[in-house]
């Protein structure tokens, strides 16, 4: 049989993967797997035990959400690229942005089956400061919302806790003078947010038809770059032409790359998948072209 690692989150969403556990495994036995499962302990812990298995699995199956599946994937980028694991998932926390952009189902048991029956998809990685990362680093407005929003207030109300967490920061609102060199371009100017996103899917959100040409293999990612609202007319102004897929106006700037550089003038904390990446006063972020195989 082949050989299959799973490593899942067990407190992920709301810890639900519990009730799945045995047909999820007979699911992998009866399609040629014979698993070893691996229940992380602690923030970083899938990335640890991933990183050091090179070449000892033939499929590598995730459960957890957006910062358990980044984890992973940074495991799997330390592996020399002609070892790098296909990675099949199984969506289990509260946004799942990244399974929605890969289109994979919510339904664990579906999801189970896609992993180890689906077709691989050579997907892009970003890099954030020479950290791999797969569809979002932030800066500003509300991006610390996701890892300072507690695991028991996630797995009790959902999406709702996210939205609780934001309406705390409202009255610390604040922007950051901010020098952008993207897209053979240098803007600089004061930004409440700014985002780097490799996905059709952010803060549960998808769809958006400024996302509407966007893939996850093309080299490439948006830079948006959103100024602080005066009026909430303005910040309604913004969102409809978000909606309306514009690129580029009052108040936002959305630009495709394969790079862009960031230069603050004093550090600033930035959110990679939904955890906390560090802060910094400059920040390097880069596309690497189909790095991971997804099972999709």
């Amino acid at each position: 049989m082949k050989k299959l690692l799973f490593v899942l989150n067990p407190r992920s969403g709301k810890a639900q993967i519990k009730n799945y556990m045995l047909d999820i495994l007979n699911t992998f036995t009866k399609n040629g797997y014979c698993a070893t499962v691996y229940p992380t302990q602690a923030p970083l812990d899938a990335y640890e035990f991933i990183r050091e298995r090179a070449g000892d699995y033939d499929l590598l199956v995730v459960s957890g959400g957006d910062g358990t599946l980044d984890e992973a994937v940074r495991g799997v980028m330390t592996y020399p690229e002609n070892e790098r694991v296909p990675i099949g998932y199984i969506p289990s926390g509260t946004m799942n942005d990244f399974a929605a952009s890969l289109n994979i189902s919510k339904d664990m048991l579906e999801a189970a089956e896609t992993a180890v029956t689906g077709s691989p998809f050579e997907c892009d990685i970003c890099e954030f400061n020479g950290t791999p990362f797969n569809y979002v680093a932030a800066f500003g407005a509300f991006t610390d919302v996701p890892y300072d929003t507690s695991q028991e207030s996630k797995n009790f109300f959902g999406q709702i806790a996210y939205w609780l967490e934001g309406m705390k920061r409202l009255p610390t609102l604040t922007t950051y003078h901010t020098k952008v060199t993207v897209g053979g371009e240098v803007i600089e100017d004061d930004f409440a947010l700014g985002i780097v996103l490799n996905s059709i899917s952010v803060a549960g959100i998808r769809d958006l038809s400024i996302f509407a040409d966007s893939t996850l293999d093309d080299g490439l990612f948006e830079v948006g770059l959103i100024k602080m609202p005066s009026n909430i007319l303005q910040l309604q102004s913004v969102l409809f032409n978000l909606a309306q897929g514009k690129k580029d106006a009052e108040g936002y700037t959305v630009i495709r790359a394969p790079k862009a550089s960031f230069e603050f003038e004093e550090d600033v904390k930035w959110t990679l998948d939904g955890e906390f990446g560090g802060a910094c006063k400059k920040a390097d972020i880069r596309v690497l072209d189909k790095a991971v195989k997804f099972i999709v």
